[in-house]
């Protein structure tokens, strides 16, 4: 059975740790990859709970991250 972006805040147990550090290095298509694997979704659904967890992130560890908000991601087009 496929979870999908819809189902609630308990998605985020089903990703591997991996994904936060992909996101936190900028890794946008591996972390896509892998929230498509791990949870078997569409690429929309995928990049709406990358938001997601992007956010969390920015949120619960800002110091983490390398770049600002306006720089994260330059380049990438989905």
């Amino acid at each position: 059975m496929a979870i999908h972006a819809g189902q609630g805040h308990g998605i985020m147990e089903h990703l591997p740790e991996s994904l936060d550090r992909d996101i936190l290095e900028q890794r946008i298509t591996p972390a896509l990859m892998t929230i498509r694997e791990a949870l078997d979704c569409t690429l929309h659904e995928a990049i709406d709970i990358f938001a997601q967890r992007y956010e969390e992130l920015r949120r619960d560890r800002p110091d983490d991250f390398t770049l600002g908000r306006e720089d994260y991601g330059q380049g990438f087009y989905s």
